[in-house]
Formats: structure tokens, C-alpha cells, sequence
């Protein structure tokens, strides 16, 4: 009799594997460690972090290839091959409760919190699609398209003032962080870097010592964005990016984009009175 024919993912399982560890590396690790660290600028003041936001959108019309490109086609393929593992692994701590098995479950289950946390996250920021048909018929009825590049840290800290959204925000960026910190040891024994038992345990505390270092500037960046998007915090951080912009405008460097700033961005002048 003769066998099913295996599946694609059963006939390439070795290169899928090898491709997911790498992805979730390179680039995809390497931009949210990126992505952390420049958000938590926001400590320094709103200026140092509308500074990197603007150095960031000088890419101009290559920002959408290289967003594409380097940041959401790996992230993707990552996640469904992630999520193509975790729906064949079948989870076994209840019965060997070993603190590496218990890791094993905790990688996938911090996986898939950092899958949802991810795919809202980009839609409550940035509404997914550049599209103003999309971003104005279904991103801001539903909440979504909350971040304006050019009130960057006034337009991020006012979508955060929800206590839902910052307690589901911690949860994402800690599932995040635990995922990427765990998944550098776990793909440092698949790629044969640290083999012996004593290499290992040293690897797993680098590792956690970067996890947790992580983890702290990940929740500073999310504390300073959510101070600064309210109160007197907040309409002193509008009078600098607003005066950033003008700035930028009168030396040429960016041109009139009503649409990457806040709808009602409040004037130096409002400010005062």
C-alpha cells in the first residue's frame, strides 16, 4: 500500500526550520531590539525621539519597500511558520515538568501572545496599509491608525492612556522580549554554536540577562510614552514637535504632510494662553 505524499513543510522541514530560527533573528530580533531602544528616547525628552522618527521617514517613498522588505515579509513568514510548528508540537510540561520542557511550551506560548500583540499593535499605530481609502474607511473607525510621525511622541502617548491598552501593551512587549531572548539560546543549539552542557547553561544566562535588560528598556520606552501623553506633559511635547516641524519646513527639509500629524495639533501660541 502505498504511503500519503508528505506535505511541503514535511519535504523542506530541515530548510523551513533553519529559515524560521534565522528570521526570527535577523532582521526580525534585530529590528524590535531597535525598535525598543529607539522608542524609549522618548525618556530624553520628545525632542530626542521625534529626532529619530524623522531620520527614520527620510527615507521617504522607500520607507514602504524597506518596511515591507526587511521588517513584514520576514516577521510573516516567521509567524505562520510559527504558528504551522505550534499546531503540530504537542505539549508535554503537565508531564515532564523539567524547567527546558517548561521553556519549550513558555517559546510557543509567548509566540503566539507577540503574533496577536504584533498584528494589533501595527494596525492600532499605523493602521497597516498606507492607503488613505483604507486608513480613513477602516483603520480610524476602529481604532487604529493612532501614530502620526510627525507628533510622534504626543500622538503614541495619547493611544496609550487607556489602562487596557498599557496592561496589553506590557503583556505584548514582555512576551516579545521573553520570545526573542529564549529563542537566540534555543537557535544557538540548533545552529551548533553552544553544544556542550556547560556552553549551554553559560549561553541561557547571557541570554537572560539580556532578556531582562530588554525588558527594561522595553517598559521604560512604553512608561515615557504613556506619561507624555497626558497633561501639561503632553501639550508641552506638541509645542516641540510642532516647532520641529516649522523648523524642518522653513530649511527645506521636509515638505508640507498634513496627513503625519495630528488632526488638531496644538499651536505654541494655544499653548500659552
Amino acid at each position: 500500500m502505498d504511503e500519503p505524499p508528505q506535505s511541503f513543510f514535511t519535504r523542506h522541514e530541515f530548510l523551513i526550520r533553519r529559515l524560521h530560527s534565522a528570521s526570527g533573528l535577523v532582521p526580525v530580533g534585530a529590528y524590535m531590539v531597535v525598535h525598543l531602544a529607539t522608542n524609549s528616547l522618548v525618556n530624553e525628552g520628545p525632542a530626542a525621539f521625534q529626532k529619530s522618527v524623522y531620520s527614520i521617514h527620510a527615507l521617504g517613498g522607500m520607507l514602504p519597500l524597506v518596511e515591507w522588505v526587511f521588517i513584514f515579509i520576514p516577521l510573516l513568514f516567521h509567524s505562520i511558520v510559527g504558528v504551522a510548528i505550534v499546531a503540530g508540537a504537542v505539549p508535554n510540561a503537565t508531564h515532564y515538568p523539567y524547567l527546558a520542557n517548561r521553556r519549550y511550551n513558555w517559546q510557543r506560548w509567548s509566540g503566539m501572545i507577540a503574533f496577536v500583540f504584533i498584528f494589533w499593535h501595527v494596525f492600532h499605530m499605523h493602521g497597516w496599509f498606507h492607503s488613505e481609502w483604507w486608513l480613513e474607511n477602516i483603520a480610524k473607525p476602529f481604532g487604529g491608525y493612532k501614530f502620526r510621525p510627525y507628533n510622534a511622541a504626543s500622538s503614541a502617548g495619547e493611544a496609550l492612556q487607556s489602562v487596557t491598552y498599557i496592561v496589553f501593551y506590557a503583556v505584548g512587549v514582555l512576551a516579545c522580549v521573553f520570545h526573542l531572548a529564549n529563542g537566540i539560546w534555543t537557535a544557538g543549539i540548533t545552529w551548533g554554536i553552544w553544544v556542550s552542557e556547560r556552553a549551554q547553561s553559560r549561553a541561557l544566562s547571557v541570554c537572560g540577562i539580556f532578556g531582562i535588560l530588554l525588558a527594561v528598556v522595553g517598559l521604560g520606552a512604553l512608561g515615557g510614552m504613556w506619561s507624555v501623553g497626558r497633561g501639561e506633559a503632553l501639550q508641552k511635547a506638541i509645542e516641540v514637535e510642532n516647532k520641529m516641524y516649522e523648523h524642518r519646513l522653513s530649511t527645506g527639509e521636509l515638505t508640507p504632510s498634513e496627513h503625519k500629524r495630528s488632526e488638531k495639533p496644538v499651536t505654541a501660541n494655544e499653548i500659552k494662553e
